[in-house]
């Protein structure tokens, strides 16, 4: 009876107000039912994700419509990341945002492609003036795709305030079925410093998850002392999609009081890379699971609340504690997690052993690392604790600690290159030493003198590497003097390792033309509808260069009446 009045009490205190946001303003830009693949905040690497993910059956080419009045402030065209997108500025002052489109609107397309073949680029970002394009709710503003980053066809979609933060567009009215509460996979408690100790151990401990038939859980009961730090996978699902989405709050009880809380309602794109911070980072690289710390160590997120003891518990010899956890999806469905703590001292629990180096990283100080022809120059405030890192060179591979510890900004790698001909200069790039097989994957790199130097935020293992292989072209679709009057497209495929394609360019007799590059499926398109193509006879050439300038050139002869 003490816990379900516990639960009862708790519950009618922490239900969320969303009435300060516009509940009819913003129509779904889909005429489809609202179904997520996504939702906001959600954790993904290195960032929170900014929107919600609409589902489109699996397929492209659905209408995407203006969520309400506004003009089109700003366009976006780009390889990776949001693909074709489109921002909205509305009179309220919110800023919708749309985004792996596969085309845009009739009148929005022929202004996008007029700025692509005026910069002869595919990739543009256009800042249209107030008056330019304007868009009224419900207009069709775009097509649905698969474009940028995006691994299988949506719709991302977004709302922006005045200072460019995004907020949980279900703030706003958007309504997406949801009865089912979260769902917890895992639950693990952190000893805090040498004298805290965790079921006899001094280091992290899984905790057996025991699920109810009500949909909650408890914890195995636990034996701990000193100050202790609780950590939970959890997700949440919506009734029409199986996605393992985010959850939209989190609470922790200790003993009754209100110990922490995150809220996933808006953020701002400067910290989200603080979710390195809020997740064990350690964990994450070792099982690609997003383990949420329910306690603050010095990171400074908004979505963070102020909370007692930043989250930690202190546990003390000979007491009997009770901590919850409240997990909540934006519908209010609750989930709650239950673990009582007895505390018990052990004087004979000896701490962990802690690896030293002869480099000891102050997280607020400049440090320059230097051995034989490599240097690292890591800024202050790079990282969040101090550690002792491990730097070693052998030969021409760089071991930077390993990649367990979130950084916060950029790292300089410099290796002094003297000892290679001119010509393999040009052809040096910095490695990210990547997954098992150590593959040499790109870090852009910049060769000034005999210094070839790279930034990253990422620990790990680096090493010079030479590409002198030029890209490959291979047409997909046709074939050389081949008649192609009833085609609408050209395709081409064009790949490079290990560097990867830098860029390209495509004439046909003698006029560039606007090939879209897909690069998830290595393919330049081009439209015939574009109006270059007058003449029967016709020569496309493209010339494709990789990131270290290997170029290569394909040339073919096509027909068309």
């Amino acid at each position: 009876m003490r816990l379900i009045l516990f639960t009862l009490l708790f519950f009618s205190i922490t239900v969320f107000p969303q009435s300060n946001y516009p509940q009819d303003y913003f129509i779904p830009p889909l005429e489809l039912t609202p179904s997520l693949s996504g939702t906001f905040a959600e954790l993904r690497s290195n960032h929170f994700h900014s929107g919600v993910d609409l589902k489109t059956q699996q397929r492209e080419g659905f209408k995407v419509l203006a969520a309400a009045d506004g003009f089109i402030s700003r366009i976006k065209v780009s390889f990776f990341g949001y693909g074709k997108a489109l921002y909205i500025t509305h009179p309220n002052g919110y800023t919708t945002v749309y985004a792996h489109l596969q085309k845009f609107a009739p009148e929005i397309e022929a202004y996008v492609k007029k700025h692509q073949y005026a910069k002869e680029s595919y990739q543009v970002e256009l800042f249209p003036k107030a008056g330019d394009l304007l868009v009224t709710k419900g207009h069709l503003i775009a097509i649905s795709g698969n474009s940028g980053g995006s691994l299988a066809p949506h719709l991302h979609y977004e709302i922006r305030d005045k200072k460019e933060r995004p907020l949980n567009p279900m703030l706003f009215g958007l309504d997406v079925k949801d009865s089912t509460p979260p769902f917890v996979t895992a639950v693990y408690a952190y000893p805090i410093g040498d004298n805290s100790h965790i079921n006899q151990s001094n280091t992290k401990q899984k905790l057996r998850l025991i699920p109810l038939q009500n949909g909650d859980y408890t914890v195995e009961n636990i034996e701990a002392f000193g100050k202790i730090g609780i950590g939970i996978v959890a997700n949440d699902r919506q009734d029409y999609a199986p996605n393992k989405n985010g959850v939209y709050n989190i609470q922790t009880f200790f003993n009754g009081s209100k110990s922490y809380e995150l809220d996933f309602k808006q953020f701002s794109f400067a910290e989200t890379r603080h979710i390195n911070r809020l997740i064990d980072y350690e964990h994450y690289k070792e099982k690609k699971q997003y383990l949420q710390k329910l306690f603050n160590d010095n990171n400074p997120l908004s979505i963070i609340k102020p909370a007692i003891n930043d989250g930690f518990l202190n546990i003390k010899d000979s007491t009997y504690s009770v901590y919850k956890i409240k997990v909540n999806d934006y519908k209010n469905n609750p989930t709650w997690i239950t673990m009582e703590i007895k505390g018990v001292k052990n004087n004979s629990i000896k701490p962990k052993v802690k690896q030293t180096t002869p480099y000891f990283i102050k997280a607020n100080q400049n440090t320059h690392l230097k051995e034989g022809h490599v240097s690292v120059d890591i800024y202050k405030e790079t990282f969040y604790d101090d550690f002792y890192m491990n730097f070693e060179v052998h030969s021409d591979t760089l071991i930077l600690h390993e990649d367990i510890l979130p950084v916060k900004k950029n790292m300089t790698i410099s290796y002094d290159v003297s000892n290679f001909t001119e010509e393999d200069k040009e052809k040096l790039y910095i490695a990210n030493l990547i997954g098992r097989s150590k593959y040499p994957a790109y870090t852009s790199s910049t060769l000034k003198g005999n210094l070839l130097t790279a930034r990253t935020k990422s620990l790990g293992t680096y090493a010079l590497a030479l590409d002198t292989i030029p890209p490959t072209i291979k047409p997909k679709n046709f074939k050389n003097k081949q008649w192609v009057s009833n085609y609408h497209y050209l395709k081409i495929k064009i790949e490079d390792t290990p560097s990867g394609i830098s860029n390209y360019r495509a004439t046909i007799n003698g006029k560039w033309i606007l090939m879209e590059y897909d690069y998830k499926t290595k393919t330049l398109t081009y439209d015939f509808n574009d109006g270059i193509v007058t003449n029967t006879k016709n020569n496309l050439k493209l010339i494709v260069t990789d990131n270290v300038g290997n170029s290569s050139t394909f040339e073919i002869l096509f027909y068309r009446k």
